[in-house]
C-alpha cells in the first residue's frame, strides 16, 4: 500500500520561491588580495618574457616587484610606496642605476578588484577560474576552489601567470631600503638606458597603479 505524498509546507514554498532565486542568480565576488604576500609570476609580452616576484605588503604601505627578463642577467628592483614614490634600480656593483619616479597614486588597495563585472567561468592554465574585468583595462582569473589568482591580462595584452602564491609572506625589512645611490641628485635627473623600457607605461607596476587610476576616473 503506497504512503500518501504530504503537502509542500508555506515554509517549503518560501525557501524554493524566494531564497533560491537570489542564491542561484548572485554571481560570485572576487576575493580581497590578502595584506601580505609572495607571488611568483611568468609574465609574457609580444616577443618578451620575465620572471616576476612580487611583494605585496598592504599593512606597511609598500609594494616590491623583482623583474628580470628572459636570459639577462640584470635584475630590475621596483619598490612602490603608498605615498605615490617609485625608486627603480639595480644592483649591479659595476652597473649602478636608478631612478626615483612619483606617480601620483599609492600602491593598490587589497579590495582593488572590488566592482568589477563578472564574466563567467573559464578553464585556464588547467585551472576552473571566475572571471572578472575592470573598465576594460584588466581580466582577472580567479581559481574557483582555492580563490587563488591564475591569471590577468591588462588591455596591452600583457599578461601574468601566477606560479606560486603564498599568503602572509612578508620579505625582511632591510630589502625594502632603495641604495644610497638613488637620493643622489644627479642619478634623479639622468634616464637609465637600462631601466627606461620598465619606465615606461607599459610596465607592469604602471599597469598595476593605472587599475586604480582608471577606475576613478569612470
Amino acid at each position: 500500500m503506497s504512503t500518501p505524498q504530504k503537502p509542500l509546507s508555506l515554509l517549503t514554498i518560501f525557501f524554493f520561491f524566494f531564497l533560491s532565486p537570489s542564491i542561484s542568480t548572485n554571481p560570485p565576488t572576487p576575493s580581497p588580495w590578502p595584506h601580505q604576500f609572495h607571488a611568483l609570476l611568468f609574465m609574457n609580452r609580444t616577443n618578451t618574457l620575465q620572471k616576476l616576484d612580487l611583494w605585496y605588503d598592504w599593512p606597511n604601505g609598500r609594494n616590491f616587484n623583482i623583474i628580470q627578463d628572459q636570459l639577462n642577467g640584470v635584475v630590475k628592483y621596483d619598490l612602490e610606496w603608498n605615498n605615490g614614490t617609485s625608486f627603480m634600480y639595480t644592483l649591479d656593483p659595476y652597473n649602478k642605476e636608478c631612478e626615483v619616479v612619483h606617480v601620483g597614486v599609492g600602491i593598490l588597495r587589497p579590495d582593488w578588484l572590488e566592482g568589477g563585472n563578472y564574466l563567467g567561468q573559464e578553464r585556464v592554465d588547467n585551472f576552473l577560474c571566475n572571471v572578472w574585468e575592470k573598465v576594460d583595462f584588466i581580466w582577472y582569473y580567479e581559481d574557483v576552489v582555492t580563490k587563488r589568482p591564475v591569471k590577468w591580462i591588462f588591455y596591452t595584452g600583457y599578461t601574468a601567470h601566477v606560479m606560486t602564491f603564498e599568503v602572509g609572506a612578508v620579505l625582511d625589512d632591510p630589502n625594502w631600503q632603495a641604495p644610497l645611490y638613488c637620493f643622489s641628485e644627479a642619478e634623479k635627473e639622468r634616464v637609465s638606458p637600462i631601466l627606461e623600457p620598465a619606465m615606461k607605461g607599459g610596465s607592469f607596476s604602471r599597469l598595476m597603479r593605472g587599475i586604480d587610476h582608471t577606475a576613478d576616473d569612470m
